[in-house]
C-alpha cells in the first residue's frame, strides 16, 4: 500500500501530521529527508511537523543513519511507544479480553474475564469498564494518553448507532447500545466493530496486506475478509456471517431452523455433546454450564492431539466441515492466504490446519496458477482485542480521521 501524500497548504496541518505519522509507522524509522520524499511535503513543512510531533511526545529521535562517508549522517525518527495508547475489548460469549496497546501496536497489558452465565448486558458492561481501568492502571500508562476504547463484538451490529443487535450466542442481548454505555462508564471515546472484521484488520496491521480470509473460531464462527489490501465491511459493516453454510444435513438443528450449519456444528457445546455420547468424556458434564463445557472441550482437543481414537475422529470431522467452507470462500474470492484465529483455534490447530491445507491442495481451482498459504494468526487468541485497539490507533494515523463520525470505524 502506498504512502499517503501530503499537501503544503498550512491550513491542513492536522492532516499533514497524520500523513507523517503514518509514513513513520509504515517504515518504522525515517529521516526527515526520507519523509519529504515519501509524503511529497516540503523540507520546511517536514521540519515544522516533526518538531510538533516531537514536542507532543508522539515521535522520538532514534540515532543516526549509517553513512557512506558523504555528507552528514541523518537523524532517524520513530514512533514513541508511550505517546498514545488504545484499549481493545473483544466480547466473545465465552470470554471477554481487554488489552492496552501502545502507539506501535504492542500489547502492554492484558486481562480476561468470564461473562456471567445469564449474559446480562449491564453486568458485562460494568465488568468491562472496571477491567479497562484495571488494565490501564496495571500498565502504568498515563491515562490522559489513552485516546479511546475499541470494541470487537459478535454480529450483527448497528455501527451507525453503536448497537449490538441480536448475537445468537448472547441470548440476553437485544439492541444493546454498547458503544454509548461503555463511553458513559469510562468517559473515553468508544468505537464499535464486528469481531471478525476487527481480527482481519489486526492481521493486516501486523502481517501486511493481501487477499485473505481470517477464519474466526470462537463460540461461533465467522470470516473477516481483506481483498485488494482493504478490509471488507459490507453495506452495514456486517460482512463475514458464514455460520449458516450447511456442512452436515444430518447435523443438529441451528437456531435459524436448518440442520447442520457450520456455526452450530463447530460450537464446543456440540463437540462435547458428541464426545460424551461416544464415551470419550464423562456423562456427568453439564452442557448448560459454559465453564464446564470449555474445560471439557480443552480435554477433548488434548485427547484428539494425542493420537488416533474417537476424540481425534470428532475433531477431524470438524476440520473437514470447516475445510469445505474455507475452500468455497478461497475459490470464490481467489485468495492467496487463509488465516485461522480466535479463542479456540490454538486447541484445534494440530488437526485443523493440516486438513485445510490438504483440502486446498486438491480442490483449490486455480492451484496451478498460485497456491494458498494456510496459517494461524501471529496474534494468538487476542486477535479480536488487538483489532479493536488498532481501530482506535488507526484514527491517529488516518489523515481523514477528523472527517470520520464516531460510529464509523476505519481500518
Amino acid at each position: 500500500m502506498s504512502t499517503r501524500r501530503g499537501t503544503n497548504l498550512d491550513r491542513v496541518g492536522g492532516y499533514n501530521d497524520a500523513v507523517v505519522l503514518d509514513a513513520i509507522r509504515r517504515s518504522a524509522q525515517l529521516s526527515r529527508v526520507e519523509l519529504a520524499t515519501a509524503t511529497g511535503l516540503s523540507g520546511q513543512a517536514i521540519s515544522n511537523i516533526t518538531r510538533r510531533l516531537l514536542d507532543a511526545g508522539l515521535v522520538r529521535e532514534a540515532g543516526r543513519q549509517k553513512t557512506t562517508g558523504l555528507g552528514k549522517p541523518r537523524t532517524l525518527l520513530e514512533l514513541e511507544p508511550g505517546g498514545q495508547y488504545a484499549v481493545g475489548v473483544h466480547l466473545d460469549p465465552a470470554v471477554v479480553t481487554v488489552i492496552l496497546l501502545d502507539l506501535t501496536g504492542n500489547v502492554v497489558a492484558r486481562r480476561q474475564l468470564a461473562p456471567p452465565e445469564n449474559d446480562d448486558p449491564d453486568l458485562i458492561i460494568d465488568a468491562i469498564a472496571e477491567t479497562v481501568e484495571a488494565v490501564i492502571a496495571e500498565s502504568g500508562a498515563v491515562r490522559d494518553r489513552v485516546i479511546g476504547v475499541g470494541i470487537a463484538a459478535p454480529g450483527p451490529i448497528d455501527v451507525e448507532r453503536g448497537v449490538v443487535v441480536d448475537p445468537p450466542n448472547l441470548s440476553a442481548w437485544h439492541l444493546v447500545p454498547l458503544r454509548d454505555e461503555l463511553r458513559e462508564r469510562t468517559g473515553m471515546p468508544v468505537l464499535l466493530d464486528k469481531d471478525v472484521t476487527a481480527a482481519a484488520a489486526a492481521e493486516k496491521w501486523v502481517s501486511g496486506p493481501g487477499n485473505f480470509v481470517f477464519f474466526y473460531l470462537g463460540t461461533g464462527v465467522g470470516a473477516g475478509l481483506v481483498l485488494g489490501d482493504e478490509v471488507v465491511r459490507g453495506s452495514s459493516s456486517n460482512a463475514g456471517e458464514i455460520g449458516h453454510v450447511i456442512v452436515d444435513p444430518d447435523g443438529p438443528v441451528c437456531f435459524c431452523g436448518r440442520r447442520g450449519c457450520v456455526g452450530e456444528t463447530s460450537r464446543p457445546r456440540y463437540l462435547v455433546h458428541q464426545a460424551v455420547h461416544a464415551g470419550v468424556l464423562a456423562q456427568s458434564i453439564d452442557l448448560d454450564d459454559r465453564q464446564a463445557v470449555d474445560a471439557a472441550f480443552t480435554q477433548l482437543c488434548t485427547l484428539a492431539a494425542a493420537g488416533p481414537g474417537a476424540a481425534a475422529e470428532i475433531i477431524t470431522a470438524l476440520a473437514e466441515r470447516i475445510a469445505r467452507v474455507v475452500e468455497d470462500v478461497a475459490n470464490l474470492l481467489d485468495l492467496d492466504r487463509v488465516v485461522f484465529g480466535g479463542p479456540y483455534y490454538e486447541q484445534l490447530a494440530p488437526l485443523l490446519t493440516d486438513r485445510v491445507r490438504t483440502a486446498l491442495r486438491s480442490r483449490f481451482t486455480v492451484r496451478t496458477i498460485h497456491g494458498v498459504e494456510v496459517t494461524g494468526t501471529a496474534l494468538g487468541a487476542d486477535a479480536g482485542a488487538i483489532g479493536a485497539g488498532s481501530l482506535v490507533l488507526d484514527h491517529t494515523f488516518s489523515p481523514e480521521r477528523e472527517l470520520v463520525a464516531e460510529g464509523h470505524p476505519r481500518c
